[in-house]
């Protein structure tokens, strides 16, 4: 079913176009982006039953001009009076200017945004629209998936249930460009608590896309394996540090794929001198079996869209071919200072907040093994699966990895001895050149649960993923 465009931006198009056009006859260029994000949490718990707004929700303008040096910005939330709105607008960017042209402060200049004249439009497609489900009929189904996972093992003490659905929409309008974007996400995840004596375990199964209720049919086909896996990690060993051949299971190549020349080929990183992938560009940095994309129309997940936060319109960017990198992926003020061209991938937390180069969907490309060959391949490792967390630095390299579980493989075979916690570091141009298997296409998968922040702030959604890798890791 067609997801509709937000109502109260489609009419509100009309005076976005009149304040630009007031604007334009004192500035080179100005844009307008404005955002209706609405949606709804639910959670279900043993305990208590959790329902409130979508901590996403958002509806405002931001407002971007060339202020004759570099781009002012200017967020606002209603528009009661055009010419009201002018006035401040200008008397603003004229006290900043004044304020930093009388400071110490070096004021970097940037050219005026060159567009080409586009007017485009996506409306997404769901199976079930959110808003023909109950709020008391989706809490009855998550209620239900919850009883009959506490009725299926004495070992569990809890089993939480949630479900998060938000629908965008967005316009960009400038002087050329007249873009418009709806969409419903949503997510759920399945998270039970186990314990046996004083050991207590959990585990988290995410779901995501761009579907909207639907993604609880697929959250209750998943109580069973997630009990499963939270089950065996009471029985779980610590590893004995060192390194070792490993599988990385599609969560954890996409969270070395997001790590790794995720975030380290942001280029406002570049701009700022703090990304060390700028010294390698055209050079390996990777096993040549590595292909690695990032782009809003690389895939279909919460990481995709029409146009970002700055007008540009998605793109597929080839980050790493055959092992040699290629390009970083950038928002266009970045581009701009770097001379590139933009990717797509400027994204704002809010329309309060600036514009970031940030991922959208980040993965490793399918290759051609059998998962089964992969695993006969190894004479001891593990097969690490179980997203949990990671940390990269862009300068130096190094990459750190939260891993649930290890499952140990000898001669070839999967023993069914697991090791939890795991935590996988190293530097990661070695992580990617030990790359020596990839499996096939039928293995692929992406994950979009969760947010991405950049260092310890501006969230936004993305997701990654791949096919099962066998590489060398260093563990502990």
């Amino acid at each position: 079913m067609k997801v509709e465009m937000s109502k109260y931006l489609f009419n509100t198009k009309d005076i976005l176009k009149e304040l630009i056009s007031k604007l334009s006859e004192d500035y080179n260029y100005v844009s307008v982006l404005g955002t209706d994000i609405s949606g709804k949490s639910f959670s279900v718990t043993r305990t208590g039953i959790d329902i409130g707004d979508s901590h996403l929700t958002e509806r405002g303008f931001v407002l971007r001009v060339h202020n004759g040096i570099n781009y002012s910005e200017f967020s606002f939330n209603k528009i009661d009076n055009i010419d009201s709105l002018i006035e401040n607008v200008k008397n603003k960017i004229n006290g900043d200017l004044e304020r930093l042209k009388n400071s110490n402060i070096k004021i970097s200049s940037y050219p005026i945004i060159e567009e080409e004249k586009i007017e485009k439009s996506f409306h997404g497609d769901v199976e079930i629209l959110p808003s023909e489900v109950t709020d008391r009929e989706k809490i009855d189904r998550m209620t239900n998936i919850m009883n009959k996972a506490l009725s299926s093992s004495e070992h569990l003490i809890d089993f939480r249930v949630g479900y998060n659905e938000i629908h965008i929409s967005k316009v960009f309008v400038s002087t050329k460009k007249d873009l418009e974007q709806t969409y419903i996400a949503s997510e759920g995840y399945l998270a039970p608590i186990v314990r046996r004596d004083n050991n207590t375990k959990y585990n988290f199964e995410g779901f995501s896309g761009l579907k909207g209720a639907e993604i609880l049919d697929e959250m209750e086909s998943g109580y069973e394996q997630a009990i499963e896996t939270a089950v065996n990690l009471l029985d779980a060993k610590k590893v004995k540090p060192g390194e070792y051949d490993i599988i990385c299971a599609p969560d954890i190549t996409g969270l070395i794929a997001h790590e790794a020349f995720g975030h380290g080929v942001e280029m406002d990183m570049f701009v700022k001198n703090r990304a060390k992938a700028v010294e390698y560009l055209d050079k390996a940095v990777a096993s040549d079996l590595v292909v690695m994309h990032d782009g809003a129309k690389a895939a279909k997940q919460v990481g995709s869209h029409l146009f970002d936060d700055e007008g540009t319109m998605g793109t597929d960017t080839v980050i790493i071919d055959n092992g040699i990198l290629k390009t970083g992926i950038s928002d266009l003020l970045s581009a701009q200072r770097l001379g590139t061209k933009p990717t797509g991938n400027g994204k704002r937390e809010s329309f309060e907040r600036k514009a970031y180069a940030r991922m959208t969907n980040t993965f490793i490309s399918p290759g051609n093994d059998d998962l089964e060959d992969i695993i006969a391949s190894i004479d001891k490792g593990y097969l690490l699966e179980g997203l949990m967390s990671g940390m990269e630095d862009p300068k130096n390299w190094g990459i750190q990895c939260m891993i649930l579980q290890g499952k140990e493989i000898i001669d070839g075979k999967l023993t069914g001895n697991i090791i939890s916690p795991v935590i996988m570091t190293g530097y990661v141009p070695d992580l990617l050149k030990s790359i020596s298997m990839i499996s096939k296409e039928e293995d692929f998968k992406l994950f979009g649960s969760g947010m991405c922040g950049k260092g310890h702030k501006e969230w936004v959604k993305n997701s990654n993923g791949g096919s099962y890798i066998k590489a060398r890791g260093r563990l502990g």
